[in-house]
């Protein structure tokens, strides 16, 4: 009978072997997909951020070019005024040039401002507020009505004043999107 006893004995143990190697088996391949699934969800989670932050620069990139290509513009047809003012030929085409391109550069610094970073933000609203005070110096000058001390050649000076901040403004543009290096001159 021992002999009978110990072969249930190696029987059950054979079958609970088997049967523990299968769950064992069972639960090592659950591990590795649970691990699996995570791994794909984490490169999931990982290539929507990258595509985010893509996004987002493009967006600011976007913006960037709009607010510098209006200011630039706006920049471009108050030098012309200004030749004109010294000139006296200010003609109507020219006020139309003029006020078209003001109302294009108050719209995209306007939209801008929602979007722009506090750094280039600073630096848009700098240029605008140079370009804002330029703008009413020519129009004074060429409504007959400037102020004490308001002439073509301080209007000259404020032009020759404005590139700076247009310049500063570019770079920090540039710095945010990794263009330039922060420590670059802005030139």
């Amino acid at each position: 009978m021992g002999s009978t006893v110990s072969q249930i004995v190696v029987a059950v143990l054979g079958i609970g072997g088997t049967l523990a190697a299968a769950v064992i088996t069972q639960r090592g391949a659950d591990r590795a997909r649970a691990r699996e699934l995570e791994h794909a969800r984490q490169l999931q989670r990982d290539e929507r951020e990258y595509a985010t932050r893509q996004a987002q620069l493009e967006a600011r990139r976007t913006c960037y070019a709009t607010v510098s290509a209006g200011t630039r513009d706006l920049a471009n047809v108050l030098t012309r005024v200004l030749h004109a003012l010294e000139r006296g030929e200010v003609t109507e085409e020219l006020r139309s040039e003029l006020d078209r391109a003001r109302r294009d550069h108050r719209m995209r610094h306007a939209e801008a401002q929602m979007v722009l970073p506090d750094g280039v933000a600073g630096a848009a609203s700098t240029a605008n507020r140079h370009l804002g005070d330029l703008y009413g110096l020519l129009m004074r000058l060429e409504g007959g009505t400037p102020r004490q001390g308001e002439s073509v050649a301080t209007a000259r000076e404020s032009l020759d004043k404005l590139w700076d901040p247009l310049w500063r403004m570019r770079h920090v543009m540039r710095v945010d999107l990794g263009i330039t290096e922060p420590e670059e001159d802005g030139r």
